[in-house]
Parts: structure tokens; sequence; C-alpha cells
């Protein structure tokens, strides 16, 4: 049996993700920076995340990421609302992107994801 680990995601914008490849690493986007981590999600609040923060965007890329390469840095947080969220106190490293994604809009505006996503 060969072991997957289960991907937290970043949503980010095109230029984001090319500097990522270019630096190696991504210290945030303006309110990662202002929030003092980089905001990341679990599976489940990918959609959300994507309708609340990015709605009808089309310049993004989502970013699967694979947790075990985060270390100590990766923090479970609650949030106001109650929701637990994963947050990053570092900069992301490019080694622990797994697949990145460009996000296309449907018809209505919402973004495409990816299957494994629903």
């Amino acid at each position: 049996m060969v072991y997957e680990p289960i991907l937290i995601y970043k949503i980010c914008t095109e230029n984001e993700w090319r500097q990522l490849l270019e630096k190696g690493r991504f210290s945030g986007s303006a309110d990662d920076l202002r929030d003092g981590f980089v905001h990341l999600s679990a599976a489940a609040q990918v959609a959300r995340t994507a309708a609340k923060f990015f709605a009808r965007r089309s310049d993004l890329v989502l970013l699967a990421i694979n947790p075990e390469r985060l270390g100590d840095a990766l923090r479970w947080e609650t949030t106001p609302s109650g929701s637990v969220y994963p947050h990053l106190y570092a900069p992301l490293p490019l080694d622990a992107v797994a697949t990145a994604t460009p996000l296309t809009l449907a018809a209505d505006g919402r973004h495409i994801l990816p299957p494994e996503l629903g």
C-alpha cells in the first residue's frame, strides 16, 4: 500500500504562483502578511474560501500542499466563526507544493474545482 498524505490548499493569484516558482518560497498575499501567517484550507473548505474571498476572479491557481513538508510552522487554529483552518507561520516552500491547478470560472461565476474537491 502506498501512503498518500492528506493535502491542504492555498488559493493564490497567477502572479503569486510565478513568484513562488522564481523564489522557491512564498511569504504570502497582502492578507497573509497583514495577519501574520499564510492562510490555507482543508479540502472541504476550498469551495467556501474561493467563493468568500476570491469570487469571480479569473487569475487564480489552486496549490495542493503536502502538510508534512511544513513542519511545526503549520498550525490548525480556530477562527472567530468557530471553523478550524490550517495556518502557516513561515513562507510556503515550493517543495511542499504537490500540484498547481489554474482555476477557471463557470458561467455562473463560481470556480470550477478539481473533482477531488467536489
